[in-house]
Order: structure tokens, then C-alpha cells, then sequence
């Protein structure tokens, strides 16, 4: 156990009876793991990125990169069942991905939150707590602190027997993440650090900021391990987080070898050679490192983040993530041993030692074929199949206030006539508003761009509304994680607000029920399109080519790939691991909002679009 001297620097660690330490600890000149000098040299694979039929394979070959510990998050709203309550199996069996990574000889970081960051939807936080009115997020709000406290009570048990100290893999565990990039409240700060250890987590505990005054100074916590995150220029960045930290191992506990994509943007790659030569700087140093990402895996679902600059003229606005997390990371989407793998693993090899196993070799990927149109489903004629009854509500609300967290929203009102042509705005969009007049499509609004407005005709009888609003990911970092969905300010029509509404959260959970028609609906008519295709062989993996299609959603066999954009791009094919496919025949289930396409191509190739060379700080 880590003990500490009287101003907080750490001494000398605490030993078991027989000598050996019972944790990974460090002293003045830096980490000691069974008695020795230890170096940590890590690798960053979340496993709600990957399916969990594939997580011994990924965890093999994160081995095989060289690195002697695997790092991840626990993202709290993808375990959360209810308040107080979580679930840990099947996708959610975190003992036992961590103890296949012990079973690899792989130690474990673990970083429970509450708040993650990880371009996944609102920083892992759950979407429930948009609905809490004045609740303030990330501070020593009292209501924000139980929640914590009602999560950890569901997470730390989990952990408990996986510590090192109890003979299992985690050796340290992280104290909120990147606190400093958003606040300052050090009341909070140790609010969390004492609802872990109140809680019986006894290893080595530590934070993570970047290497930037106002950071270190908003994140760290007297008396713990601070450590940073960054890209580039190592020695720049660690003799910043030396000034703040005069003794003890130095570690950039993020050290950013790719980037993720928005959609709207191009793919961003990082040079292999360019970033191998930061790393060989990195550990010349001396310090440990933990690799951001080295398997980025993928965004299924709704999870994908997003991000938001602000309001600036010029300002991109609201910035939402691909499906793909590939991250250009040294182990690919789908598992392959990249070139910055092999220029990786020779650098890694001059500092620790190398497994002498063979490396992994490639999987198996399916026969590219076009899958067989079966039918269609336009969305607006079935919303009571996706949704149940509606809910009346005087003005339009947000998802979270109906307990929605992902997925479509319907909301629906008469607008009396006659009356002269004016534009309808939303007020408080999240994120993607289609607009309906007695059914026929009439425009589209956008969150970016607030100030536009569409037509509404109306005639003597008047006209009923209809707005389908999709979400995208909620914000995951920076000061504006507040991000509801839906709408949640109201509706205009010119300066007249529009109040009695319907509305109908469509969570789409379970498509099972919907008819389907060989009719195809047009362009603007949201629809549900099914294809089929029959594999002859056993499960491979495949990518699903949706560049013939606008933007929307796109299921296999009832599992959510996630979130498409054609026409923003960059990416062009969705992921579709092996273990989502059946021998014979299979069903894939697109919901096109804009354009459909006639066509769904299945791939062995993925296409993430063209590549832009990141410059990394």
C-alpha cells in the first residue's frame, strides 16, 4: 500500500509480510511492481468498443504490441439499469474481460468515472440526469455527489476482487478524468477520491490532465499521483508536469497516437513513423506510458459522443462522432496488425521485454456480395408500433424529461388556418429536425444552424405538424456537456409560439413488429428498408457499404451498427463483426431519414474515408 510523508510526496512503500508489495507503488525515483523497478508501458482497448466474443483477441494481440497492461474506462450509462442499480454481464461482464487480460499476463487500469470523456455519448454520464432541473454537473453540487456515490456503490464491487492486492489485475485506479480541462472544484475532487477509497479500493490512485497550468492545477489532488495526457513533444510536456510534481514516475497516462472523426470532416491519420519517433522520445525519458488508443474498436449503438466549440462566428458548432473509433490505432477496427503496429512493437521492444509467441494472424472476412432488397416500412405510418401511446404535453419537452435516452422523437400539433406562409423554427434543438405538413415532407432544421426556418402552408382547415427530431451523441467534453435532446425550448411559427403537442419518444429497441411492403418510399419520407443475405460459410467479419444511401441507422440481425452520413462522410462502411452474423440467412434493417438508396453492398474491406494527416499537441 502507497504510503505518503507529511507534505503529501510519496515515501517509501508499504510491503506484505513476505516482502513482495501488494500493489503496483512508487517512491521518489518511480514505480515498483514485485519488489522491482517497474515501467508501465500500456495500451488503451475499451471493452464496450468490442463485441465480447472478441475481447480475448483483441487483449492477444494488445499483447503481442509488447505493452504489459491494458487501460480502460467504465462508462457508467452504459452499465446503469436504473438509479443504484447496474448491469455487469454478456457485453457488460467487466471481471470478465479484466480477467482475460490476467489470464494474457496483462495488468489493468481502470477508470471508472464518474465522468469519462472518451468521445462516447455525454462522457459516460447518464442521460437521466438532464432531467434533474438546476442539478450541476461535475462539482460538489450535493445532489451530483450522491449520484456519484450511488454509482461507485454499484462499480466498486465489481472491482474489489479484481485489485491487485486481492491477487487480481488492476493495479491502479483513475480519480475522475481530465478534471482540470473542465473545473476547479477541489471539493469534488476529493469527494470522489474519498468515495473510492471509503468504498475499500486500496490501490495506486492517480489523475490525468493535460500538461497546461490552469489543467494541472483544476485537477490534481494533494497527496495522489498526477500524470498527463498529450500527443506530442514528450519532454516538453513532462517537464511541465515535473514543475507541478517535483518527485516521483513520470507518466503520460494518454499519449495520443491517432484521433477520432466527426462526421464533416475527413479521416485523421497519424503519420506511423512520425508517431513511433514521438514514443521512442517518450520512453527515452524514462517515464511509463499508456497508448491512446491502441484498439479503438467501435461506436455501436447510440454511444457515439460528439463534441461542441461554442458559438463563435467561424465556430464548427456541434461536432458529432463517427461509429468508427478506429483512431488510425496500431491494431485496427476489425483487428488488423497495422504498420504503426509493427513500428510500435520494435520501438516498445528496446525498452521491455517482447512475448516470444507468434503474432496473431489476420480473421476471416466475409465474401463481398450485394445484399437482397425485402421490403420497406415508412416510419410516420407505424410510429404507434414504435413508440406506444403519445404523451400530451402543453409545449414540446426534451427526451430526457419523458425517460427517453436514445434514439428518434415524434412530436406532433394543429396549426390553425387559414393563414399566411411563415417559417417554423426550433428553439433548443438536439440535434436534427425533419418537419412534416399533413404527412408531406416540407424541410429540414439543423442545431448549427438555429436561425433557419422552413415554410409551413397553411390552408382554410388549417394543417397538422409533424417534427421528427434524431439525436445524435451527446457532448462528452468541454463546458458544455449539458446536451438534451430533442427539443427543449419550443416551437415558432413566425413569433407565434406552438403549444398542445403530442409527442412519442421512439426509442427503437425492437423493430420486430413492422410490416413490411415491396413498396419503396420516396425521398424525404423516412422509412425502414429491409435487405437479407444468406451466408454459405461460418461468421466472418464484413463492413456494410451505405455510400449509395443518405444518413440514418442500420441494424444486423437486430443489433445496432450504428449511426451512417453519407454525404458528410468520412466514413463509408459500418463494421459488422463476425459473431453478428449467422450461417444461412441474415437480416439487415436500414433507416434511411433523407435519401435512400437501392443498393446495400457488403464489403471485406472497410472505406473510412479519405485521410488528413493530424498535427497532435
Amino acid at each position: 500500500m502507497l504510503t505518503h510523508d507529511q507534505d503529501g510526496r510519496p515515501s517509501t512503500p508499504t510491503h506484505d509480510q513476505d516482502g513482495s508489495p501488494s500493489t503496483l507503488t512508487y517512491d521518489q525515483d518511480g514505480f515498483r511492481r514485485a519488489g522491482s523497478p517497474h515501467r508501465i508501458v500500456s495500451g488503451a482497448l475499451h471493452y464496450f468498443r468490442v463485441h465480447p466474443d472478441l475481447w480475448e483477441d483483441r487483449l492477444t494481440r494488445l499483447r503481442a504490441l509488447g505493452v504489459n497492461t491494458v487501460d480502460t474506462y467504465v462508462p457508467w450509462n452504459f452499465h446503469e439499469t436504473s438509479p443504484g442499480k447496474a448491469d455487469f454481464t454478456g457485453p457488460r461482464d467487466l471481471a470478465r474481460f479484466l480477467t482475460l487480460a490476467a489470464g494474457l499476463g496483462l495488468d489493468a487500469i481502470v477508470r471508472p468515472g464518474p465522468y469519462i470523456c472518451a468521445e462516447w455519448d455525454f462522457g459516460g454520464l447518464p442521460a437521466r440526469l438532464l432531467a434533474l432541473d438546476g442539478l450541476h454537473l461535475r462539482c460538489s453540487d450535493p445532489r451530483f455527489q450522491a449520484e456519484v456515490d450511488g454509482w461507485f456503490d454499484c462499480v466498486v464491487p465489481e472491482l474489489l476482487p479484481l485489485l491487485a492486492g486481492r491477487g487480481g489485475p488492476v493495479v491502479a485506479v483513475q480519480i475522475e478524468n481530465e478534471y482540470g480541462s473542465y473545473g476547479n472544484d477541489a471539493r469534488y475532487r476529493a469527494h470522489v477520491e474519498r468515495a473510492l477509497t471509503e468504498r475499500g479500493v486500496d490501490c495506486l490512485l492517480f489523475t490525468a490532465d493535460g500538461p497546461e497550468d490552469a489543467m494541472l492545477q483544476g485537477g490534481m489532488i494533494p497527496g495522489r499521483l498526477a500524470t498527463a495526457t498529450f500527443g506530442a513533444e514528450p519532454a516538453e510536456r513532462l517537464a511541465h508536469l515535473r514543475r507541478y510534481q517535483p518527485a516521483g514516475p513520470l507518466a503520460a497516462m494518454e499519449f495520443w497516437i491517432g484521433w477520432f472523426d466527426h462526421w464533416g470532416e475527413q479521416h485523421h491519420v497519424r503519420a506511423a513513423g512520425e508517431a513511433a519517433r514521438s514514443l521512442d522520445e517518450l520512453l527515452a525519458t524514462g517515464a511509463s506510458v499508456n497508448l491512446y488508443m491502441a484498439h479503438g474498436g467501435t461506436n455501436f449503438g447510440f454511444w457515439a459522443g460528439a463534441n461542441h466549440t461554442g458559438s463563435r462566428p467561424g465556430d464548427p458548432g456541434y461536432q458529432p462522432t463517427t461509429t468508427s473509433y478506429d483512431y488510425d490505432a496500431p491494431i485496427g477496427e476489425a483487428g488488423e496488425l497495422t504498420p504503426k503496429f509493427h513500428a510500435f512493437r520494435e520501438v516498445i521492444g528496446k525498452y521491455v521485454p517482447l512475448p516470444d509467441s507468434p503474432l496473431p494472424g489476420p480473421l476471416p472476412r466475409i465474401t463481398p456480395a450485394l445484399a437482397a432488397p425485402a421490403g420497406a416500412a415508412p416510419l410516420l405510418a407505424h410510429l404507434p408500433l414504435l413508440g406506444g401511446a403519445p404523451v400530451a404535453r402543453p409545449a414540446p419537452e426534451p427526451m430526457e424529461k419523458l425517460g427517453q435516452d436514445h434514439g428518434l422523437i415524434h412530436y406532433r400539433t394543429t396549426v390553425t388556418g387559414p393563414r399566411p406562409a411563415m417559417p417554423v423554427r426550433i428553439d433548443g434543438l438536439g440535434d436534427r429536425a425533419y418537419l412534416f405538413a399533413d404527412g408531406h415532407p416540407i424541410g429540414i432544421l439543423d442545431r448549427n444552424t438555429p436561425d433557419d426556418g422552413v415554410d409551413l402552408p397553411v390552408g382554410e382547415s388549417g394543417v397538422v405538424l409533424d417534427v421528427l427530431v434524431r439525436a445524435q451523441g451527446r457532448v462528452n467534453y468541454g463546458p458544455l456537456l449539458d446536451d438534451r435532446k430533442g427539443i427543449w425550448r419550443g416551437v415558432r411559427h413566425g413569433h407565434q409560439h406552438l403549444f398542445e403537442w403530442e409527442i412519442r419518444p421512439l426509442p427503437l429497441t425492437d423493430l420486430t413488429g413492422l410490416p413490411w411492403s415491396p413498396e419503396t418510399p420516396g425521398q424525404g419520407h423516412p422509412a425502414f428498408h429491409r435487405f437479407t443475405h444468406t451466408l454459405p460459410t461460418a461468421p466472418a467479419d464484413g463492413f456494410v457499404d451505405v455510400s449509395d444511401w443518405g444518413t440514418g441507422l442500420l441494424w444486423l440481425n437486430g443489433f445496432l451498427l450504428g449511426h451512417y452520413d453519407t454525404p458528410r462522410g468520412p466514413q463509408r462502411t459500418l463494421y459488422a463483426p463476425a459473431p453478428l452474423w449467422r450461417t444461412g440467412e441474415n437480416e439487415l434493417v436500414v433507416l434511411e431519414l433523407e435519401r435512400p438508396g437501392t443498393q446495400l453492398p457488403l464489403r471485406d474491406q472497410p472505406d473510412l474515408g479519405r485521410p488528413t494527416v493530424v498535427t497532435l499537441k
